[in-house]
């Protein structure tokens, strides 16, 4: 049997903030988007690749629902770049939110630094020499288009 990661899922309480977010300052692609009028939701999905090649996210904006509560179960997201002052420095500049600076992440020597989108999600990025170095794919956050997907 095969199987595969598909997407993540993060319910969002500003559809086009959200999206704003993901394509602009870190550098993913608007995949498609479907509203349901009926159930008064509205998915977009947003990534570095196509959906039949790569894992991508899920925004699911719910009509009614402006403001989501985290909890505490949710860590974080997972995103390499090639240079995380860099990365960290653009999406400052872009409006991004930067709550950890890059740094060694504890207890290791990977360079780390983490982002928050608007509803309060954590992104981790963390530095990758080349994309060839990770099986993850690598943001590009000072061009909103995409890069080329890990195989």
């Amino acid at each position: 049997m095969t199987m595969r990661f598909l997407h993540t899922m993060l319910r969002v309480g500003d559809l086009e903030r959200s999206i704003a977010f993901y394509t602009e300052l870190l550098g993913m692609r608007l995949l498609r988007r479907s509203d349901n009028t009926q159930y008064r939701y509205t998915l977009a999905f947003v990534g570095y690749g196509d959906e039949r090649d790569t894992a991508v996210l899920e925004l699911t904006h719910n009509w009614d629902t402006d403001h989501y509560e985290l909890g505490t179960a949710f860590g974080h997201l997972a995103v390499s770049c090639e240079d995380i002052t860099a990365t960290c420095e653009t999406i400052r500049a872009k409006g991004g939110k930067v709550v950890r600076e890059p740094g060694p992440v504890k207890g290791g020597s990977s360079m780390i630094a983490f982002v928050e989108d608007p509803d309060g999600y954590r992104i981790e990025l963390i530095e990758r020499a080349s994309p060839a170095d990770s099986a993850l794919p690598t943001a590009s956050v000072s061009s909103p288009a995409p890069v080329s997907p890990a195989a």
